[in-house]
């Protein structure tokens, strides 16, 4: 799993195993896709109530393995997992960025729609900010 995640190259999350596999016990529900030897090629993971929300939170395969339908594969159960949710949302790089635009082809091409085509609006608090949990209320 970390060999996995290192492979994109997303250190916020190998940067900290413990962490990583506290996020993924903490999920919904998590997925693998594997090959006939048991190799992991990708993964996806949800946060959900399984009632309103799903929303997922990594789609994850190894780039040996982009274009062999895998990831598809992963989102599609997912999809249909939690088709009883009113939303299913995630978020993605942004689509001037090489990964964005990519990732935004990807997510069009399963039905996606941006926020703004659904209207709706997506707020989110900037990624570096003091840890409060310890503070004094």
């Amino acid at each position: 799993m970390l060999n996995l995640y290192d492979s994109v190259g997303w250190q916020g999350y190998t940067s900290d195993v413990d962490k990583l596999c506290r996020g993924l016990l903490n999920s919904h529900l998590v997925i693998t896709a594997r090959d006939g030897s048991g190799t992991l090629l990708g993964l996806a993971r949800t946060i959900s109530d399984d009632e309103h929300i799903c929303y997922v939170q990594d789609v994850v395969v190894d780039p040996m393995h982009h274009r062999q339908g895998v990831g598809r594969a992963l989102v599609e159960h997912l999809m249909q997992r939690y088709s009883h949710c009113r939303f299913f949302l995630l978020s993605t790089d942004h689509a001037s960025s090489p990964e964005g635009k990519r990732n935004h082809a990807f997510y069009r091409s399963l039905g996606f729609l941006s926020y703004e085509e659904k209207e709706m609006a997506g707020f989110g608090l900037p990624r570096t900010r003091p840890d409060l949990r310890d503070m004094a209320p």
